[in-house]
C-alpha cells in the first residue's frame, strides 16, 4: 500500500541522518505518537506533513518527489532536464560566470560528475595533455582522471589526489547521499588498474599541508603546475536539475603556474587594480 511504502522511505532516512522519532518530533513539531503511526502504515500523512519531515531530514529534492509519490500525492519539484526552457535563467547565469572565467577552466556538471557544458578554457586544457577527441562517449570528471588513458599519468601525486576526489564524493553527494548510480560510478572508479583494493572500505585523511582547499597538479614540461578549485551552486533550488547542478571552477595555486597558464594559451591572466 501507498502509505506502507512511504512509511519505510520515512524511516530509512531517519535512518540515514541518524534522527530517532523523537528526535525528529522535536524538530519538525509532528508528534512521535504521529511519526510511529505513519511508519507502520497505520495513519497517511498530509502533503505539508510530508513536506515538513523532508525538510527538517534534509531530503534532497528527488526523493522527496518520491515521497509525496509512496503517499499518494502529485510531485511537488520539477524533475526537467537540466537544458529544459525552465532552466534557460539558471543556463545563462552559468554560461556568464564560465565565460568571465576564462581563461583558466571552468566545467559545469551534474550529480554524478557528468559534464554538461564547459567555458572554450577548459577542453584546451585538458587537450594540452591527451586527445580529448580521442574520448567517446559521456565525459565525466572522474572518470577522466583515473582511466590510465586520460588525465591520471599527468596528475601529481596521484594516489592523494584520487583519494581527495573519493572523499569529494561522499562529502558533495546531493543530500550526503550516495544514490544507485553514484555507486555505480565509485565502483567503475575503483575497478580501474592499480587502484588499491582497501579504498573501497578505506576512507584516510588526505594530507592536504593545512591549505583551505584540495590542491590539484598536474606534470608538463618537467615541472608540477598547481591548481585548486572552487565549487559553485544554485542557491535554494526549486527544482531537481538545479539542486544537482554544480559548476566547477579551476584556480591557479601559485604565481609561476599562473604566468605558465598564460604563455601557453596565449593569454595573460587580468590582474586586479
Amino acid at each position: 500500500m501507498k502509505d506502507t511504502e512511504f512509511g519505510k522511505l520515512l524511516r530509512y532516512w531517519r535512518d540515514v541522518r541518524g534522527v530517532s522519532q523523537l528526535d525528529l518530533s522535536l524538530e519538525a513539531g509532528v508528534s512521535q505518537r504521529q511519526i510511529s503511526f505513519i511508519e507502520s502504515g497505520r495513519s497517511v500523512p498530509g502533503r505539508d506533513t510530508i513536506l515538513t519531515l523532508a525538510q527538517t531530514l534534509d531530503v534532497p529534492l528527488r526523493e522527496r518527489n518520491a515521497l509525496l509519490h509512496a503517499a499518494g500525492y502529485a510531485p511537488m519539484y520539477s524533475e526537467a532536464p537540466w537544458d529544459a526552457k525552465e532552466m534557460q535563467g539558471v543556463i545563462r547565469a552559468l554560461e556568464r560566470i564560465m565565460r568571465q572565467h576564462e581563461p583558466f577552466p571552468a566545467i559545469a556538471m551534474d550529480r554524478h560528475w557528468n559534464v554538461l557544458m564547459t567555458n572554450a578554457a577548459a577542453p584546451r586544457f585538458f587537450g594540452h595533455f591527451i586527445d580529448m577527441n580521442a574520448r567517446t562517449g559521456p565525459r565525466n570528471m572522474l572518470h577522466l582522471m583515473f582511466d590510465p588513458q586520460a588525465m591520471r599519468p599527468f596528475v601529481h601525486d596521484w594516489e592523494n589526489v584520487a583519494r581527495s576526489l573519493l572523499q569529494r564524493v561522499h562529502r558533495e553527494a546531493v543530500g550526503h547521499v550516495i544514490d544507485g548510480n553514484t555507486q555505480t560510478l565509485l565502483d567503475a572508479l575503483l575497478a580501474y588498474p592499480d587502484v588499491p583494493a582497501d579504498w573501497r572500505t578505506h576512507h584516510a585523511p588526505v594530507s592536504t599541508a593545512a591549505l583551505p582547499v584540495i590542491p590539484l597538479a598536474f606534470e608538463c614540461d618537467g615541472k608540477v603546475r598547481r591548481y585548486f578549485s572552487m565549487v559553485t551552486s544554485v542557491g535554494t533550488p526549486l527544482s531537481v536539475a538545479a539542486q544537482e547542478l554544480r559548476l566547477e571552477s579551476m584556480f591557479p595555486a601559485d604565481e609561476e603556474t599562473e604566468a605558465w597558464h598564460g604563455r601557453v594559451f596565449n593569454v595573460l591572466p587580468e590582474r586586479a587594480s
